[in-house]
């Protein structure tokens, strides 16, 4: 299927309307709410605030931290996912399908629990471990077998750990039921009651992830077309993918860090960015990035209104938006792969 986009002049004013759209998702997500902001005064308090009006406080004290965590985790985790499809040529892969996220979630849960550990700073390095141990169980067991990696064996290990991961954090959570509180935005996701000092403790994290994985646009452009491919044009491959996955564990740890477990916004922006830029990494990575950001961030304002005056979990509506994608994926992209080979 040819993307929406051919030419790279296109490309870049599709990804300067994208971002405009992300302006836009930012500032209603400032907005909207329990109570109800004029765009107006959301400006006005981003451009000149006003500590003694009670709407800007609200602004730049809650809303303004929460969307800007918002926008940080969704571009994390979709160009987490744009990497992890590249290294594995596998639609499905992503860091909440491969057990990455469950494998954060658990370091950290396990960190909280029986280590005393209890500032964000170290509890960054457990997430980073976590999703690291993780992906090298989804490698080894999804190369089990001979033949390499296949795709039907990647996501059933990464099915597996997931369960396996999530069985072991509710299994510490019910030995120490105290602890259940600390760690339960981790279990569902949420970017609310954030302040901004934590998000500028993780953001060397994400910019030193999302650096790396544009650097990586044209090596795993060529590496797509097959490794024999790339060796023939030089392409280091074990650097390559070291770098990658070193990126994915960056990105995918920090945003675990900083919102807990939400799926499915790594396996649903790569698509979409490669329906509007085609195949080239080097557009699909940045387009991934800021959909992302886009796709969080309207999720953040839906999760606000059905149960108000409480909010439903972000990973619930992530959820609700990404598993019809999920199937359509699972059918439609494996078939393709059949057909292929």
């Amino acid at each position: 299927m040819k993307p929406l986009l051919q030419r790279n002049g296109s490309k870049l004013l599709g990804l300067a309307a994208a971002l405009l759209l992300l302006a836009v998702a930012f500032i209603a997500s400032i907005a909207l709410g329990t109570t109800s902001i004029a765009p107006s005064k959301t400006l006005e308090a981003l451009v000149e605030y006003n500590p003694a009006d009670n709407e800007q406080v609200i602004i730049m004290t809650t809303r303004v931290p929460r969307a800007a965590f918002a926008l940080a985790v969704g571009a994390a985790l979709a160009a987490a996912g744009a990497l992890m499809q590249a290294l594995t040529r596998n639609p499905l892969a992503s860091p909440g399908l491969f057990g990455i996220n469950a494998g954060a979630v658990l370091a950290v849960v396990l960190a909280l629990t029986l280590l005393p550990l209890s500032s964000l700073s170290q509890l960054v390095w457990a997430a980073f471990a976590g999703a690291a141990v993780a992906a090298l169980l989804v490698y080894a067991l999804g190369s089990l077998g001979g033949g390499g990696l296949a795709p039907i064996r990647l996501v059933l290990a990464g099915s597996a750990l997931s369960a396996l991961f999530g069985a072991i954090t509710q299994g510490v959570l019910a030995l120490d039921e105290s602890g259940l509180q600390n760690v339960l935005f981790w279990l569902a996701g949420s970017v609310a009651g954030k302040e901004l000092p934590l998000l500028q403790q993780l953001l060397p994290y994400m910019i030193t992830g999302g650096i790396a994985a544009l650097a990586l646009g044209y090596p795993l452009t060529v590496l797509s077309s097959g490794e024999d491919v790339a060796k023939g044009l030089g392409q280091r491959i074990v650097l390559v993918k070291a770098v990658a996955a070193a990126a994915v564990v960056l990105l995918a740890g920090s945003a675990v860090a900083a919102a807990g477990a939400i799926g499915f916004v790594g396996l649903v922006m790569p698509h979409f960015a490669r329906y509007l830029a085609g195949t080239d990494y080097r557009w699909i990575i940045p387009y991934s990035a800021v959909l992302g950001a886009i796709l969080l961030l309207a999720a953040d304002i839906v999760a606000r209104f059905p149960v108000q005056p409480g909010e439903l979990p972000l990973g619930v509506v992530t959820g609700l938006i990404g598993m019809p994608f999920f199937i359509y994926i699972a059918r439609t992209g494996f078939r393709g792969k059949e057909a292929a080979g």
